[in-house]
């Protein structure tokens, strides 16, 4: 922390190519030092500590929707305008859908929406404190974007669990005409 505090006092001094001046301590006053720094790092820590077990604090104000996207055209190395997108909620009596099984009326979309020139899409869903915990679906029309493409559309499907409803989903989209990839960003 001394170098730190050297380094910052040269940087903002009014005479930059002088050392600034040092008055030397005595034992008193490094050992207050020390147990003040001490004190400061135990209160981070112990902060932390209390923080691991306590629930998540989230912030009572959205400033964009929890759940948003954007699609990244990896083979033109561009961001992919024009593509259509509808964000989707399993709400069947089923707890959730079933792999390989054909759903029709168990998905209720939420919104949907086009990228713009930067790869965005524009709100997919209204602006809600707490999502609803469950199944979500995006859904690209690829095949419109990239005619001679592999992918006649893309459908990401995510679970949001209780803990996770204060969180913000960002899914993107990295697409070229025979691949394509996601991630949870942020």
């Amino acid at each position: 922390m001394k170098i730190t505090e050297l380094r910052l006092s040269r940087l903002f001094s009014d005479k930059a190519d002088t050392a600034p001046a040092v008055k030397p301590l005595s034992t008193t006053n490094i050992a207050t030092k020390a147990e003040d720094r001490v004190n400061i790092i135990g209160a981070h820590l112990t902060a932390a500590t209390r923080a691991a077990g306590a629930k998540p604090a989230h912030n009572p104000i959205r400033t964009r929707p929890p759940i948003t996207t954007h699609v990244l055209d990896t083979s033109r190395g561009c961001p992919a305008n024009g593509i259509e997108v509808r964000l989707e909620m399993w709400k069947d009596n089923q707890a959730r859908p079933q792999f390989g099984e054909t759903y029709i009326d168990g998905w209720i979309i939420l919104g949907s929406s086009a990228t713009d020139k930067d790869g965005r899409s524009g709100q997919l869903m209204n602006m809600v404190e707490a999502l609803v915990p469950g199944i979500y679906r995006i859904s690209f029309n690829t095949g419109k974007y990239n005619p001679d493409g592999f992918f006649p559309y893309v459908s990401i499907v995510f679970e949001i669990k209780e803990s996770q409803k204060w969180d913000h989903f960002h899914v993107p989209l990295l697409l070229s005409p025979f691949s394509l990839s996601t991630y949870r960003g942020s």
